[in-house]
């Protein structure tokens, strides 16, 4: 038996060589590998003694080679392809390990596009498609992590049919995600991401129990390593509900930097959001916007649960608590609430992978688009169009209420006081709707809204929002302005003495 060895990433290569020798199966590879082999004692035959042919235009062509191809394509059972197998002098490579240029590191680390196209492996696609084609005699191993559960299938004579047809797969998988990143990849530089195709492809990181309901399958995959890195799961499992909730939540905690925030979410929606002076004052304000929703929710802490927090969650029903990391006092705190899931970044705060781009499903395909960002400048950069100016708390409450808004269900408004969200409206059909709707909810929980400051994520398209947010004492407001009413809503503003800002920017999300 005979094994074609041909690896970028050589971890572990030694060993699965010198396990493959054990078993009696003689190894031939290629340039880079081929010399990592010699020096740790393997017997190995260097691929120019296969081909007959040396390795040229600096290791561009190696093993695009009849005796390669033939050797590792040619059906075992079929007496014609051995016949002239044997008539060509093609022996058989029954075992193919490849792991690709890597292009993805190459284009993380350097712009330079000459040593971007010298990343581009084209030999071991090749054999990789090849092998996985002849699945049925020919092992195709491309990943590390499957070099032990190999030598264990070849020692005990496991590699079953069914073994090998699931390296075939992955190896497929493997060959058309490599191919798509390129793609992907030429298509930012030279047409801004937005070419004739659009391949979308993410490693599965783990299922989950079913989909938004029972009936339904369901799985998280991730683009880059961001979940298998920065997702660790502490207690509980991870629903699908329950990372999309996450998704929203962390989404709003985190893009405050640093500071203290807390945010609650249920069913996709935020129901509670405070940066006080520490994360159990932040959470003990943000849970008062809306207890009732928050029970059952979904609880975003940017920073470390401590003991004192944890207390304080376990008086009430959460389903889930993700956070930067927790004390060991908290996790044992937590024991007791046996539905309870806690999810940690393992890191001091919060954070997104930030994809460049976002998509939605349609029936019949997706759309997709550059990914929306609520910058920081954009509160900063806000344009005063009223006579009164905002105060420096008021300031603070405008961003807050306006990265909630712009990270919310259109049409979305949102009321902030002292930097806590007081009434949020959000998924309605008419912003003013949206705008009573928070404040019908704000007085059914006893909050004061006077004082307040107010966001929209779109613009308003008359007054009478204007007016209804003086009548409950609102004294900011922030929005896009766009409006052909906007002098309207100026002046609405200025008759009631509100501090009114326009930043340019609209965030709208479906």
């Amino acid at each position: 038996m005979r094994a074609l060895l041909s690896v970028s990433d050589k971890s572990g290569i030694v060993e699965f060589a010198q396990g493959l020798e054990r078993l009696g199966w003689e190894i031939v590879s290629t340039g880079g590998t081929y010399r990592v082999l010699e020096a740790a004692g393997v017997k190995v035959t260097e691929i120019d003694a296969v081909t007959k042919f040396p390795e040229c235009f600096e290791g561009r062509v190696k093993t695009l080679n009849p005796y390669v191809h033939g050797g590792i394509l040619h059906k075992r059972n079929d007496a014609a392809h051995r016949k002239q197998a044997e008539e060509l002098g093609i022996t058989g490579i029954d075992l193919v390990c490849v792991n690709l240029y890597p292009f993805k590191a190459t284009i993380e680390r350097t712009d330079d596009f000459d040593e971007i196209i010298e990343n581009i492996d084209i030999g071991g696609p090749t054999m990789v498609r090849s092998a996985a084609k002849n699945f049925q005699d020919v092992l195709i191993v491309t990943d590390t992590a499957d070099y032990a559960p190999v030598l264990e299938a070849l020692e005990k004579e496991e590699d079953t049919l069914e073994f090998r047809r699931e390296l075939m797969i992955k190896a497929f998988e493997h060959t058309a995600a490599y191919d798509g990143m390129i793609a992907n990849y030429m298509n930012q530089r030279f047409h801004e991401g937005f070419g004739r195709w659009q391949f979308i492809s993410g490693r599965k990181v783990f299922d989950t129990r079913y989909g938004e309901n029972p009936h339904q399958q369901g799985a998280l995959y991730e683009f880059g390593e961001f979940f298998s890195t920065h997702f660790h799961t502490l207690k509980g499992e991870a629903s699908f509900n329950n990372l999309t909730d996450i998704n929203g939540a962390v989404k709003i905690a985190s893009s405050f930097g640093e500071e203290p925030a807390v945010c609650i979410v249920k069913h996709g929606n935020p129901c509670g959001f405070a940066i006080k002076n520490d994360l159990l004052e932040s959470y003990t304000e943000a849970l008062k916007c809306d207890p009732v929703s928050a029970f059952g929710g979904v609880v975003a802490v940017n920073g470390v649960v401590d003991a004192e927090l944890a207390k304080r969650m376990n008086e009430i029903f959460l389903e889930v608590i993700v956070a930067g990391d927790f004390t060991p006092e908290a996790l044992e705190l937590f024991e007791t609430k046996k539905r309870l899931k806690l999810f940690a970044q393992k890191r001091p705060h919060l954070s997104i992978a930030g994809d460049r781009a976002d998509f939605k499903h349609i029936e019949g395909g997706f759309v997709y688009q550059t990914a929306d960002c609520i910058c920081d400048n954009e509160v900063a950069g806000a344009k005063q169009v009223s006579r009164s100016a905002a105060t420096e708390q008021e300031r603070k409450d405008m961003e807050i209420a306006w990265k909630v808004a712009g990270l919310t269900k259109s049409n979305c408004v949102v009321y902030v006081k002292d930097s806590a969200m007081v009434a949020v409206g959000m998924g309605m059909t008419s912003r003013v709707d949206a705008a009573r709707c928070a404040l019908k909810k704000a007085e059914e929980m006893g909050l004061d809204v006077s004082g307040a400051a107010m966001a929209s994520e779109a613009f308003f398209p008359f007054r009478d929002s204007i007016d209804a947010a003086a009548a409950a004492g609102v004294r900011a407001i922030i929005e896009p302005g766009g409006s052909i009413r906007d002098e309207e809503v100026i002046e609405a503003a200025d008759e009631h003495g509100i501090a009114l800002y326009f930043t340019g920017i609209r965030h709208f999300l479906h």
